[in-house]
């Protein structure tokens, strides 16, 4: 482990430096809750207002993060939706609830995408940003997330991202949180491995540029080239770099995942697919933790 002199708490910040696990991704928001509650067997007509339908997706996190399985030591961090921190799970604040299963809790800060421009989808405004931030610290979030969108190998629309992305990440850092910088390769893109070596470049650009003592950790898709990120996995402005599945299956994101040293995952899909509302309590934490175990053993190899 390097000696990294990132902020935030010293005993959460060595845990996701370590690595010895990986990152629930828990933050399904407004527009892609009604998809997630479908997957895991609740149809639109079981809700009847936006308040009920947060509810339920509340409850079907609760009933994920009180697991046996979600607390046995592979999970090291879970990313939120405001809502699930300010909620409860069982019975206690959500992100102290995490932090008793050995979990350490970001937030997801984005407010959704803009239209495609320039072959990317930057992130909407964030308004109340500042106010967010400070009630995340407040209530013991060690870090932040947020979303982009990369889908064609435009030089232009990469480099406003990646500039986009660490502009707020300079904010986050300002109130000691640390920065989930997350400008997500579509898998789907005809110029994936192009736009993967144009992101690579920028992504160093800004992190040379990052005053001492700042540090972010990085959410990628997994490149198609076996490594092409280690030197953003090696870099000392780098806390953790991070893989989503962006559409892979399980089987697929865990196996892409695994020829890439250093990056472990933060998966939602290929973690939560086969967890279903109607299954035992028994049922739901076998599902749960088979799932674990995939994802853990392709984080740690």
């Amino acid at each position: 482990m390097t000696d990294k002199t990132c902020p935030g708490d010293p005993e959460l910040r060595a845990k996701i430096e370590a690595g010895d696990g990986f990152i629930a991704a828990l933050d399904q928001s407004g527009g892609s809750t009604p998809g997630a509650l479908k997957g895991y067997g609740i149809p639109e007509d079981r809700w009847s207002s936006e308040e009920e339908m947060f509810g339920l997706i509340h409850d079907m996190r609760s009933r994920i993060i009180t697991a046996p399985s979600f607390g046995g030591g592979k999970i090291i961090g879970a990313i939120l939706f405001e809502r699930t921190m300010d909620g409860e799970v069982g019975g206690d604040p959500a992100p102290e609830a995490l932090k008793e299963r050995g979990v350490v809790p970001f937030l997801k800060v984005d407010k959704g995408l803009e239209e495609e421009r320039d072959g990317v989808q930057l992130m909407k405004p964030i308004p109340d940003l500042d106010a967010l931030l400070d009630r995340a610290v407040a209530k013991g979030m060690f870090g932040t997330k947020m979303r982009s969108v990369i889908k064609l190998a435009n030089p232009k629309g990469i480099a406003d991202v990646v500039a986009q992305q660490f502009d707020i990440a300079r904010q986050i850092l300002a109130k000691g949180l640390i920065p989930i910088v997350e400008p997500e390769v579509s898998i789907n893109s005809p110029e994936r491995e192009a736009a993967d070596k144009l992101l690579l470049t920028e992504i160093l650009k800004q992190l040379d540029a990052l005053d001492d003592g700042q540090c972010v950790m990085l959410k990628l898709t997994i490149p198609s080239e076996p490594n092409l990120f280690a030197p953003l996995v090696n870099h000392p402005k780098v806390l953790k770099v991070v893989a989503l599945s962006g559409g892979f299956s399980r089987e697929q994101a865990c196996a892409e995942l695994a020829r890439n040293s250093g990056m472990i995952a933060s998966f939602s899909r290929a973690l939560l697919a086969d967890l279903k509302d109607d299954m035992s309590d028994e049922e739901f934490d076998s599902a749960l933790s088979k799932a674990v175990d995939e994802i853990y053993r392709a984080s740690i190899t």
